[in-house]
């Protein structure tokens, strides 16, 4: 019968060398230090947010990560050029998320709560989020953590673009 030190070490290695070969996969413009992202607005039923928008692979990729907060009028929309399954990608969050997926039409059609922050490479296996169902989305939100409850967000709410 195996150890536990003959289990657990295979496992560590296989985790460190996952999370490094997830940082060396992120192209090199997605770890600048400071990513400035084009800002647009939304509203959510009657919820206006300003965004960061997120439509190149590179945006895409960096998203959120290293940021340390995020206000509650405010959120990144990822856009996309059709309807897809998107999954989202959660390494080196530093805070929780909720994430909403919309269809092109912008209603709802899956929605996340409180998401926690995935802040290290060794974390890797276990930081996408899927959207439910396999439903396909053109754009996701990510807002903070408790955003959905605090503004009544739910599947029957609407996004309306106002400048994206």
């Amino acid at each position: 019968m195996a150890t536990r030190a003959q289990v657990l070490i295979p496992i560590a290695i296989a985790a460190i060398i996952i999370g490094i070969v997830g940082v060396i996969t992120i192209p090199k413009e997605s770890k600048l230090d400071e990513v400035n992202f084009p800002r647009g607005t939304i509203k959510i039923d009657d919820k206006a947010l300003d965004v960061q928008i997120a439509e190149t692979d590179a945006q895409k990729i960096r998203g959120l990560m290293f940021q340390n907060e995020l206000p509650d009028d405010q959120g990144m929309i990822f856009v996309f050029s059709q309807e897809q399954i998107v999954p989202i990608w959660m390494l080196n969050m530093q805070f929780p998320l909720d994430i909403i997926w919309f269809d092109a039409n912008g209603n709802v059609i899956h929605i996340e709560k409180n998401v926690p922050a995935c802040k290290s490479a060794l974390e890797t296996a276990s930081c996408t989020v899927q959207n439910a169902d396999g439903k396909k989305a053109k754009y996701v939100l990510e807002v903070t953590s408790g955003f959905t409850d605090k503004f009544h967000v739910t599947e029957n709410s609407k996004m309306q673009i106002i400048s994206v």
